[in-house]
């Protein structure tokens, strides 16, 4: 098995990368105007801004699918972005009349989510078998309490997710700052991202196969920390979602960092000073 990332999955991973720099562009640093540039008005900003992070985490993610790479290394990347693309599809459909019809950003956005999940699919299909499940030159092993402390974790972002999205109502009157059932939906996809991810873990235990998927990871959740800052003021404290969602992410961000320059450290090659 050559464990080579398919050139069609290249394509892919090309066609992607700016769509979601443009989406980036116009969620993250353009947050309070997208009534006037975006596919739907996202009230208030800051929910602008964790999906311009979620998108932020992709494009590292699609750089790596598309530079010279290994397919284990991306491989479990790709069921999450198949879930994500699913429920932001499902989402817009539920919720069309949210939409600017006849703006350019909404026929591209409707376009993405409705091919995104048979690209992806077809992507994991031709890469079928690539993975030789051995370790990579440089590898290290991750210890089985770690992998499922990771586990566990992304089975509750992956829990939460899922019943924002399912029931939206619930969400609306518990989160950490205003939502609509349309942005309940779109947190709730998001929240799939690290749980879809983690869950892997369970099942291979070489760095390699998560290294690039966490730089991503940290990015996105870095971004959700700069935006939490920034937007501050939009956060509902007297709802205890709201400190809970911060010291959780917060933690998550020390936790992921540290496991990341642990697992560096431990490559072989490594160099110490």
């Amino acid at each position: 098995m050559s464990d080579r990332i398919h050139p069609y999955t290249r394509v892919v991973g090309a066609i992607i990368v700016p769509f979601l720099v443009a989406a980036f562009m116009l969620l993250y640093p353009l947050a309070a105007t997208t009534d006037r540039f975006f596919a739907w008005t996202i009230l208030p900003p800051i929910t602008a801004m964790l999906l311009g992070s979620a998108y932020g985490g992709g494009i590292v993610f699609f750089v790596h699918v598309v530079r010279p790479n290994r397919w284990h290394a991306v491989r479990y990347g790709f069921p999450a972005v198949l879930l994500f693309s699913v429920l932001l599809a499902m989402a817009t459909f539920i919720h069309l009349d949210r939409f600017h019809f006849g703006f350019l950003a909404f026929d591209v956005w409707v376009t993405l989510y409705v091919t995104t999940p048979f690209l992806v699919v077809a992507a994991m299909i031709v890469n079928r078998g690539e993975d030789s499940r051995r370790p990579a030159e440089r590898d290290v092993a991750l210890p089985g309490w770690v992998r499922l402390l990771l586990a566990l974790i992304g089975l509750c972002s992956l829990a939460v997710g899922l019943v924002l999205f399912v029931a939206p109502q619930f969400g609306m009157s518990v989160w950490a700052w205003t939502l609509t059932p349309l942005t309940a939906r779109v947190c709730g996809a998001i929240l799939t991202l690290p749980g879809m991810v983690n869950l892997w873990m369970l099942r291979d235990a070489r760095w390699s196969a998560f290294r690039q998927i966490f730089q991503a990871q940290l990015v996105g959740l870095g971004l959700i920390l700069l935006a939490l800052a920034l937007r501050g003021g939009e956060l509902l404290w007297t709802r205890p979602a709201a400190p809970v969602l911060v010291c959780g992410l917060v933690l998550s961000f020390i936790a992921y960092s540290a496991l990341y320059i642990w697992a560096e450290r431990r490559r072989p090659g490594h160099q110490r000073v």
